[in-house]
Formats: C-alpha cells, sequence, structure tokens
C-alpha cells in the first residue's frame, strides 16, 4: 500500500497557543499557523484564555505552544495557561495528540532551550507525541542572518530578534523556519490520525 493512499486526505484541525508581550512571538505564531493551516489563540496579558479556546484546543489534532523567553523560560502568562491545563491532563484530554512549539528571544541564546524544553515536557505530561525539526542548521562561515534555521535547533524553531527591534524587523529566516515547521507538525498529524 503506498503512503499516500494511507494518509487521511482530512484538513488537520491544528491550534498555535501562544503568549506575545511585544508582537514578536505573535509574529512567529502566525507563521506558524500559516505553514499548519492553524487557528491561533492569544494567551491574554494576564495568562488566560476564553472558553472557546479550550474548546478548540480540546477539539485539535495538533497543539502547537508559543512564548516568549524571558529569564530563561517561558512568559509567567505561559506557565499560567499550561497551570490551567491540568484539569486538561487529569481528564486526559490531550493524550495523543501531536505537540510543537516555538519560541523568540532579543539575545542569540537567551536560554530559549529551557524554554522549549518546557514546552516538550509540558506535551509529555499531557500523553503527547512532540514533532522535532527537519531543517539542518545554518552553520557555516557563510551562513546569514536571515537562513532557515540559524538558530540551530533541533526540538522546535527558535528566533532571534534584537530588543529594539519591532516584529516586523524579524528575521525572514526565523519566519519561514517556523512556516515549514507548522507545515512539518500538519503533516505529521495526518499521518497518525485514525483513519
Amino acid at each position: 500500500m503506498s503512503t499516500a493512499s494511507t494518509v487521511s486526505s482530512a484538513p488537520i484541525n491544528a491550534v498555535v497557543v501562544y503568549h506575545s508581550g511585544y508582537g514578536h512571538t505573535r509574529r512567529m505564531a502566525t507563521a506558524v499557523a500559516e505553514g499548519a493551516g492553524a487557528e491561533l489563540v492569544a494567551i491574554d496579558a494576564e495568562g488566560n484564555v476564553n472558553e472557546a479556546a479550550w474548546q478548540a484546543l480540546a477539539g485539535a489534532d495538533a497543539i502547537l505552544f508559543g512564548s516568549p523567553t524571558y529569564m530563561g523560560g517561558p512568559s509567567w502568562q505561559f506557565k499560567k495557561f499550561a497551570d490551567a491545563s491540568s484539569k486538561v491532563w487529569f481528564e486526559r484530554g490531550w493524550q495523543n495528540k501531536i505537540f510543537g512549539g516555538f519560541t523568540n528571544s532579543a539575545s542569540l541564546n537567551g536560554d530559549k532551550l529551557n524554554t522549549l524544553e518546557y514546552f516538550f515536557l509540558l506535551a509529555g505530561q499531557h500523553g503527547g507525541i512532540w514533532v522535532s525539526m527537519d531543517i539542518k542548521p545554518a552553520n557555516l562561515k557563510a551562513s546569514l542572518r536571515d537562513d532557515l534555521n540559524r538558530m540551530g535547533s533541533y526540538i522546535a524553531p527558535m528566533a532571534q530578534t534584537p530588543g529594539d527591534a519591532s516584529p516586523e524587523e524579524m528575521s525572514p529566516g526565523d519566519l519561514e523556519t517556523a512556516r515549514r515547521y507548522g507545515a512539518r507538525v500538519a503533516l505529521v498529524a495526518g499521518r497518525m490520525r485514525p483513519r
């Protein structure tokens, strides 16, 4: 049987749930959502999402987490959302869903890896299946700021935006990396969906 005949042809129901402090993570979330064909759910400034957002997450095939990296981890608003997901965890509501994530910070490192590991662990606690990156890092002398996966991440996309740069000044390579990752998550979710 060919691979094409075993993949569900129905569109994937994906949700990108994210917090953005200054608009940079929102721009990255939009790129991920574009790639995945996903619905965007913003965590507000108080760390909350509405009941419709919880319903969208319950019905999703794939969930992607997004947050800026602040002080070596996700924002407190994202952590509040994660804590609120404990009711879903208790009921195993997200078990066997496909998960991914992404982050942005002002520094080249900025401890972004800790944020992605937080997302990975949260997905694991929910019994989910994490999707990694499939883009080789841009790590040669000839590599440029706008190359794909210039941060060299394998877990999920990382972006770097200088602290005095607007969301409009984000690296096109970081945004394209995010978009392609969203498409990969949707592809994996389609392959994993029960027929």
